[in-house]
């Protein structure tokens, strides 16, 4: 059955398309909302997001078994990112897990809530865990603030950019200098019953508020950035989601390999787009270097500040310096690169110390 948010009711709102269909995209007025929503002055509804749940006396010991990160001493109430790989350690599931004492929440993409759940499942075995999709039953609600009537709220709090303990930085740059700093990010859970009764009297900003914030914030989303090849290392995903000391779990020897030995052989880049076209590409369109194809545009969003902005996935050889091309169809964009993967990032052992490197 197709999900339709209640809130799609209110006044002027316009639905989202694409992996953010069942939502608003706006409510009219789509930079007015953004400032609001960068303020702390609005909510995002997100209610279309899947949820799972795995509670149980076993739950944080097997699906520490299971992912990226380390989860054995998560405490109630703290909130990580963990994926699970394949065996050639590409993503499969990207995961926003926080732990309430009782039940894990596991908040996903809205098409990834089935399958996750059915995979987990499978991998139950002899654990004492239970395993639900509670998609229907939730609804999640973003904000760039702590929302007072909301104490008491499950709640995961985005790590985003702060390297995690286990993990690594493959920017460049300090991480107090990172622009994801700027944005804290919080999803609360509300019961889907009470979704409506609880933003009642809230400002609301829709999902494109909210994608311009990420884009802004390097921050990658899966779905997004993400295509059936794509490995942690290529999009900075190192830095929270992954524990480089934790022990075994599926796609460990490639994560360990790439970045003991190798290189990543794409890169995440944040893109200025040229505004004079007062259009956006879509994602999926080609960048290239010249005449050459080097990569795919995965995001685009207008910033409310910046103006045009994007996220693209190029080989990890193109030239940082070097001016872009985002061709959409018969439409052409000038783009200027930052870096957020660095072209070398990656081939750690022997390398001095202290480069690209976060907390132990």
């Amino acid at each position: 059955m197709t999900y339709r948010s209640p809130l799609l009711a209110r006044p002027g709102a316009v639905e989202a398309a694409g992996a953010d269909a069942g939502v608003a995209a706006h409510y009219g007025d789509p930079l007015r909302e953004q400032r609001l929503l960068a303020a702390g002055e609005a909510l995002v509804d997100l209610s279309h997001r899947g949820v799972v749940t795995v509670s149980g006396p076993d739950r944080l010991r097997w699906l520490n078994t299971l992912s990226s990160q380390l989860l054995l001493d998560l405490q109630p109430g703290e909130s990580t990112e963990a994926l699970l790989l394949t065996v050639q350690g590409r993503i499969e599931y990207d995961i926003r897990l926080v732990d309430d004492g009782d039940t894990a929440w596991l908040i996903v993409e809205s098409f990834e809530a089935a399958g996750l759940a059915e995979w987990l499942l499978k991998m139950k075995f002899m654990f004492q865990v239970e395993i639900a999709d509670a998609t229907g039953q939730w609804a999640v609600v973003g904000s760039t603030r702590e929302v007072p009537g909301f104490a008491g709220r499950t709640v995961w709090q985005d790590p985003w950019p702060r390297v995690g303990a286990g993990g690594f930085a493959y920017t460049g740059i300090e991480e107090p200098a990172h622009p994801g700093r700027a944005l804290t990010w919080f999803e609360y859970l509300l019961p889907a019953g009470e979704l409506e009764s609880a933003l009642r009297d809230q400002a609301l900003a829709g999902v494109w508020a909210a994608e311009a914030l990420r884009i802004a914030a390097w921050r990658p989303r899966f779905g997004a950035e993400t295509d059936d090849k794509t490995i942690p290392h290529e999009l900075d995903l190192i830095r929270t989601a992954v524990h480089l000391a934790k022990g075994c779990y599926k796609g460990q020897e490639t994560i360990a390999r790439v970045h003991n030995l190798g290189h990543p052989p794409r890169r995440l880049v944040f893109l200025q787009l040229d505004g004079a076209r007062h259009t956006l590409p879509a994602a999926g369109s080609e960048v290239r270097l010249g005449d050459r194809k080097v990569g795919t545009l995965t995001s685009a969003a207008l910033h409310y500040e910046m103006g045009p902005v994007a996220l693209a996935v190029v080989k990890r050889s193109v030239d940082p310096a070097a001016p872009l091309l985002v061709v959409d169809g018969d439409e052409e964009y000038d783009a200027a690169q930052e870096v957020i993967v660095a072209p070398d990032a990656g081939q750690v052992v022997g390398r001095p110390g202290g480069f690209l490197r976060g907390p132990r």
